[in-house]
């Protein structure tokens, strides 16, 4: 039966899931790539990105669960491109260039109406003007029984969490203060939505823990 699972996503000690001020050059906000540091030695990301080698254990197991077993993918706005309403210029096709890691029909949230994107591997973006329901109502049809991915960013998370439409919740703590950014979960009452801890390990680089109800 198909899950919602957000995986992968990490969060600074102090709460953060991204930094502050996004833009072109900073697609995950001003300091944002610090929190990624336990996946970017990884073998699963190395491979990702085209490099050979990397490392195995527990981040490397937990890397490969965030992008393993998912039949569509949902992304905010920013996901896709920069904050503006132009998408980056007209040539924008999406952060990762031609080949996204996705290879799955992956849906962006936005105001702005957009014509579906074919990209090589099989990934397609599909622009979703109509909220958050009708995004995941086409991406379970879309999935055909595997996983849909809520991949980000932190206001897209927080959304489908105070909607009660996420199934499984992977955390990655990393041990980092970035002092401002975008909040994961100010506001937002997890046990009272039925969320508890049902895994947690700690590594050199992150804490990983997963939340489920």
């Amino acid at each position: 039966m198909t899950k919602v699972r957000v995986a992968g996503f990490t969060i600074s000690l102090d709460g953060f899931g991204a930094g502050p001020e996004q833009s072109r050059e900073n697609p995950l906000g001003k300091r944002g790539r610090e929190l990624h540091e336990w996946m970017f030695g990884t073998r699963m990301f190395r491979t990702m990105i085209g490099k050979d080698g990397g490392s195995d254990g527990v981040d490397q197991a937990y890397a490969h669960r965030s992008m393993e077993g998912f039949g569509a993918f949902i992304l905010g706005r920013n996901m896709f491109g920069p904050a503006g309403d132009n998408w980056g210029g007209p040539d924008w096709k999406g952060w990762w260039g031609d080949n996204p890691p996705y290879h799955a029909p992956t849906f962006v949230l936005t105001h702005h109406p957009r014509d579906p994107i074919e990209m090589e591997g099989g990934t397609t973006f599909i622009f979703v003007t109509d909220g958050i329901e009708a995004a995941l109502e086409k991406a379970r049809l879309a999935a055909q029984g595997r996983d849909v991915k809520i991949g980000g960013g932190v206001e897209t998370v927080r959304q489908f969490l105070r909607a009660g439409l996420v199934d499984e919740l992977h955390i990655a703590l990393s041990p980092v203060l970035l002092g401002r950014g975008e909040a994961m979960f100010a506001g937002i009452d997890l046990p009272a939505l039925g969320y508890s801890v049902t895994e947690h390990q700690a590594t050199e680089h992150a804490t990983h823990i997963v939340l489920s109800r």
